[in-house]
């Protein structure tokens, strides 16, 4: 039997290079051929500058364990290793030495100030400045770190050459109290530079910082000041002699560059006939250059921009970066009816297209971007205001390979005029942007549309995440919506590793929320208006922390947003008072409800009260546990207690003893159940009135963005998982394979972005691209594939997968960290086998189908069952006495009914899914009213052929 410690990292798993912090978290997996290995406990060195530091850990934990040694310092080297002790008794080998480094680690170790160009010089709308110095490189350099940020997005360069492989640096933080620096290791680029001066330069766009944010056509400038950098180059030779290369005043700057524009929103314009070496060569000049100034002389006078100039803001990035992760080739080449030439990527992706290209000097080539085509042509309106153009002017002094480097798109067609000569497609690809996260979820079924669903909803999550979780990533808007994120954590943490993403993120919203009044909707929030505490969205606050801390088991990150969890309780507290019932003011309810008119998408059938009370709840109960994970008893007690008060009095207030929910609406029911509001007798009312309701509406959703996460577990969960499937694999419109049927590869913002007829929803919010009705990935996970994490952190999985619509088989892989979890189950008539992988060091608690539990350790489980035979179809007369339910769930009998009712031209029927009218106390005659006998007659008739030919059928 062989042990071995498979894997070793310290910080988040896809974290920069450089330690964002001295006491990162520990974690490590294990691979075993011992059936059932766990660790009982494992053993830690850290060797620095030859010293060794030993250090132990008790029991399995070996994701996310705290820092057991000293905390390193700024510009720190070191390794560490890890052994570990398991059931078998025989220690593992040593990992090998897993080399950990830190560069500068906060303010305190920045030495740079921030410089700008002079203000002398003319800024061009939406332009670009480019900063260099020169300096020589030590003699016997061993080490050379490179850390910068700026007022923007920063390319950095030295000799020419860019720095790293980050895009967008440094981010979209909370830019008022947040600011991120990138460190890059430039020891082997330096060399590689030569003898004599090097240039050290930059380019720095407006980006994030000097875009324009707001709602129709009101925008304006969030953030105070002009485009600035500071950079620090700390140079090391042989005998350990530092030397420092910093902005200041012996560095140039200029307005003047290739880059003419470039903005997130509108996009790049590169002018390649003013390309030039003043980046490349000492010996070249800067044009326009001037000596830079730095930028708390120009805001010394304005007092609006004091945070602009604080140094306390300045972290280093502790996220993943944004790259570039893939490249997508053009699938078709499109001629429009107008003429156009368009390109068809066959994905909608969110990045930036690259090209090659050759042709006379001031050829303008131009791009637009566009997610969908509408009447043949680009469909560029649910744009808004964004141009989301980019255009490249021709030098004619050979081909060009180009991209644009300080904007990105969302988009899967592109618009290119102006080309020299034929097109070839093959001259233009795709270069697919995001944070570079860790992929660690994935599900396959036997049904091809939910397969084209969940890859949708993972293309939704990968086109939202760069550099924070936007709503949308193509008009003119792209913030990090609070709500979204909120009801999307736990499908985006199952699919890949988010704990520095969204990490990253929840700091970000803290400190929003210090500045108040309370939890902004928008995190980074650049709105010059005021909103008020809005449930689902605040939320965020309290049900993200413990959507990451469910998954990852990082108390240390719970600890970190406390502060913020606890206020944000205590915001809605004071709003609820005495009757802790939260009603009343501003609130989004559930947001996007099918039945909502396009430009009135608040208009939701549940009450917006009860969302607000409900998740009052759901966040009070979220605080009493992160209080007793933390050792807060007193916190515990009082936020437990409180949560049962806000429990009580939405019972009395808005739960009828029957079963009713007083909004008698889908969203209404799954929130009651979803979040445990109700005892389990009621629990069974109410699951029996939503599966009531969902058959009525003719199985179409009738949830926004807060029902939609919770409806299909709702139903499952109270009994009626053959109606959750039937909910989840319905395609007419509106439901989660409509979309698919009409091409999408992204989750839209509407369950009618585009209309059946292929013409976009009239309203103005009509994005192709939005992850949030995506959340039913978590049930697909859960419930479909079978895996759940069984215990904070996941080292115990449950596995219990619910079959059902149809399904022969699926399969579920999860990597928790500890190692990779997997599900493989298949049905064969009554005949249900499974077989779950279970890594070394973790547990399954593992329920078939037919309720039998057992708990198994490592190592690969078979286990079948027999399922019960699916009930036959009752015969039946079909008949005007016939309840309209019984016509719903069968698809004969309802087809036929709709076809004698277009013969009769009774166009009532139309509305029957809309109006809810397939209900099981509502007969056919009383559906048919205004019909005449001779009519009913008819359809009667037509109805008891269908009776006639099933029963010849099994007769």
């Amino acid at each position: 039997m062989s042990t071995v410690v498979a894997q070793l990292w310290a910080g988040d798993r896809g974290r920069p290079e450089f330690l964002a912090t001295g006491s990162p978290t520990v974690s490590w997996a294990v691979r075993s051929d011992e059936l059932a290995w766990e660790q009982t406990r494992a053993e830690l060195e850290l060797r620095v500058d030859g010293a060794v530091s030993t250090a132990g850990v008790t029991g399995p934990v070996a994701q996310k364990v705290a820092w057991p040694f000293a905390a390193l310092g700024p510009y720190a080297s070191a390794e560490l290793r890890v052994r570990v002790h398991g059931t078998g008794g025989e220690p593992s080998a040593w990992s090998p030495w897993h080399a950990v480094r830190t560069g500068p680690l906060g303010p305190q170790d920045w030495r740079a100030p921030f410089v700008t160009v002079d203000p002398a010089l003319p800024w061009p709308e939406r332009g670009t400045a480019r900063f260099r110095t020169e300096l020589t490189v030590p003699a016997g350099l061993v080490g050379a770190l490179l850390s910068f940020t700026a007022h923007g997005i920063v390319e950095a360069s030295l000799a020419g050459v860019r720095v790293g492989d980050e895009e967008l640096a440094p981010g979209w933080t909370a830019y008022r109290d947040v600011l991120a620096f990138s460190t890059v290791d430039v020891t082997a680029q330096l060399a590689a530079a030569g003898d004599g001066p090097v240039v050290l330069g930059a380019t720095v766009a407006e980006g994030w910082y000097g875009e324009r944010f707001g709602f129709d056509g009101d925008f304006h400038r969030a953030y105070p000041g002009p485009v600035a950098l500071a950079a620090q180059l700390r140079l090391v030779d042989a005998d350990g002699a530092v030397t420092w290369v910093t902005t200041g005043p012996d560095w140039s700057a200029t307005t003047m560059g290739p880059v003419t524009s470039a903005s997130i929103y509108q996009g790049e314009s590169v002018d390649a006939r003013l390309l030039d070496d003043a980046l490349l060569s000492p010996r070249a000049v800067l044009p326009g250059g001037r000596p830079v100034v730095l930028l708390d002389d120009v805001l010394a006078d304005d007092p609006l921009a004091a945070d602009a100039v604080r140094p306390d803001r300045l972290v280093p990035a502790s996220a993943p970066p944004v790259r570039v992760v893939e490249t997508v080739h053009v699938r078709n080449l499109i001629r429009t009816p107008s003429g156009a030439t368009v390109l068809d990527l066959g994905q909608n992706l969110v990045g930036r297209v690259r090209l090659r290209v050759d042709g006379p000097a001031g050829t303008t080539i131009t791009l637009r971007h566009a997610e969908v085509l509408e009447n043949g042509e680009l469909g560029v309106r649910p744009l808004r205001f964004a141009k989301a153009t980019d255009t490249l002017v021709l030098a004619g002094a050979g081909p060009i390979d180009w991209h644009p480097r300080f904007t990105y798109h969302g988009f899967r067609y592109v618009e290119v005029t102006g080309w020299p000569g034929d097109l070839d497609p093959s001259a233009l690809v795709a270069e697919v942007l995001h944070t570079d996260l860790v992929r660690t979820g994935h599900l396959t079924t036997s049904d091809p549309l939910l397969n084209r669903l969940h890859a949708n909803v993972v293309w939704g999550l990968r086109g939202n995440a760069v550099s924070l979780p936007t709503d949308c990533p193509q008009r003119d808007e792209r913030l990090g919506w609070t709500g979204d994120i909120q009801v999307f954590a736990p499908t985006a943490s199952f699919l890949y590793d988010v704990s520095g993403f969204l990490g990253s993120w929840l700091r970000d919203l803290a400190a929003e929320q210090r500045r108040g009044p309370s939890v902004p909707v928008v995190v980074p929030n650049p709105l010059r208006f005021p909103m008020p505490p809005a449930a689902a969205w605040g939320d965020a606050a309290t049900l993200v922390p413990d959507a990451l801390y469910a998954r990852y088991g990082d108390a240390g990150a719970l600890a970190e947003q406390y502060p913020s969890m606890r206020a944000w309780v205590d915001d809605v507290r004071a709003l609820a008072g005495d009757r802790n019932l939260w009603t009343g003011g501003f609130q989004f309810g559930d947001w996007l409800d099918p039945a909502a008119p396009p430009d009135r998408p608040a208009d939701a059938r549940t009450d917006a009260d009860i969302v607000a009370s409900a998740y009052y709840y759901r966040s009070c109960a979220a605080l009493a546990r992160a209080a007793r994970v933390l050792g807060h008893d007193a916190d515990a007690q009082e936020y437990g207690a409180l949560a049962e008060r806000v429990r009580a009095a939405f019972l009395a207030e808005y739960v009828t003893p029957a079963g009713r929910m007083m909004s008698d609406a889908h969203t209404a029911y799954a929130l009651a159940i979803g979040f445990d509001l109700v005892d389990d007798e009621r629990r069974t009312l109410l699951g029996d009135r939503l599966a009531e309701l969902v058959r009525a509406h003719g199985y179409r959703i009738g949830t926004g963005f807060v029902g939609t996460p919770l409806v299909t577990d709702a139903l499952e969960v109270s009994g009626h998982a053959d109606v959750a499937y039937r909910l989840l694999l319905e395609r007419e419109c509106p439901s989660w394979l409509y979309p698919v049927t009409m091409g999408a590869t992204t989750i839209w913002e509407r369950w009618d972005s585009m209309l059946p007829d292929g013409s976009i929803n009239p309203g103005e919010m009509t994005s192709f691209n939005h992850y949030a009705l995506g959340a039913v990935a978590d049930f697909l996970h859960r419930r479909v594939g079978g895996i759940a994490s069984g215990e904070p952190g996941s080292r115990v999985v449950d596995v219990r997968p619910v079959p059902g619509g149809g399904l022969t088989s699926a399969e579920c892989s999860l990597d928790t960290g500890y190692g990779v979890v997997q599900v493989r189950w298949t049905r064969d008539g009554d005949r249900f086998a499974m077989r779950v992988r279970v890594p070394a060091n973790m547990r399954a608690r593992v329920t078939l189908p037919t309720g039998t539990s057992t708990e198994v350790g490592s190592g690969e489980h078979d286990l079948t069952c027999a399922l019960p035979a699916e009930p036959d179809a009752e015969p039946r007369t079909w008949d005007l006495e016939t309840p309209m339910s019984a016509f719903m769930d069968d698809d004969v009998a309802r087809a036929a009914l709709l076809a004698a009712c277009a013969d009769e031209g009774y166009g009532m029927a139309l509305g029957w899914v809309a109006d809810g009218r397939w209900r099981s106390d509502t007969t056919l005659r009383q559906s048919l009213m205004l019909m005449t006998p001779d009519g009913m007659a008819r359809i009667e008739a037509a109805l008891a052929a269908v009776g006639r030919e099933r029963a010849e059928v099994t007769g």
